[in-house]
């Protein structure tokens, strides 16, 4: 379970990280509002705590504009305000739960949970057209008719659907293939300068390179697949150059 922790108390974010992975938790923390917008952009989570007073880009505003390109994601807000105007705001803002400082962790995690079997209940059966997928038993429809797809078919379609309208990369898809969820963090430090050491060989370079033109290519491959079997459906991926594919409805 991936949660993305948004709280500029580093004592407090520290204790919470700590107690959220020994409760299963896979945890990002941002410390001020910019990073947390940066995570959800870049990353795929199942729940986010989110407290208001975020440095940077306030809490409420990080939950407005995460709502605009994703509605289904739980939110918590975990905050020292706890006025009923506060609570109204949050809520109002596209909050899922609302829970104020100081707290038990507990409480904290016993929404966390609530939040994610509700979620998931939600989940479980998705459409978008005339395409329609159940997450139980890995299978899809459009206008009925059972589309015949390989396991990662079924996993990129799974991935777009979720994310329907908002652009996936092809970074992520791999990832998503590989299980490896946290991977696009990994890579954007590595972009902003954590390489590892410099006197890495020359032929290490060489397999990598190889290795990520080749994933690169299968994307591109499955992708021609998908839609090709998405024909009908009134649903349609499409490709944003430079950035990667979303799935939406076919254009009127």
């Amino acid at each position: 379970m991936n949660l993305l922790l948004a709280e500029d108390d580093a004592i407090l974010a520290d204790a919470l990280c700590e107690q959220m992975r020994a409760s299963g938790f896979s945890v990002e923390h941002a410390p001020n509002g910019a990073v947390a917008q940066y995570l959800l952009a870049k990353q795929q989570f199942d729940v986010v705590v989110l407290d208001l007073g975020l440095p940077m880009v306030g809490g409420i505003e990080v939950l407005r504009q995460l709502r605009q390109t994703d509605a289904s994601l739980p939110v918590l807000i975990l905050t020292a305000l706890d006025s009923l105007e506060d609570r109204v705001a949050g809520l109002n803002a596209g909050a899922d739960d609302y829970l104020t400082k100081p707290f038990d962790f507990p409480e904290l995690e016993a929404r966390l949970r609530a939040l994610l079997r509700r979620s998931r209940a939600l989940k479980a059966s998705t459409e978008l057209g005339q395409l329609s997928m159940q997450r139980e038993t890995r299978s899809a429809q459009v206008r009925g008719e059972m589309l015949e797809l390989s396991p990662r078919e079924f996993d990129l379609l799974d991935l777009l659907l979720t994310h329907q309208g908002r652009v996936i990369t092809k970074e992520q898809i791999n990832q998503a293939w590989s299980g490896d969820r946290n991977g696009v963090l990994t890579h954007a430090n590595n972009a902003n300068g954590a390489n590892g050491p410099a006197n890495a060989s020359s032929a290490t370079g060489t397999a990598g390179a190889a290795d990520s033109s080749a994933a690169t290519n299968a994307v591109e491959v499955y992708i021609h697949r998908l839609r090709r079997k998405l024909e009908g459906s009134q649903v349609a991926i499409r490709t944003v150059r430079g950035l990667g594919y979303l799935l939406e409805l076919e254009r009127a």
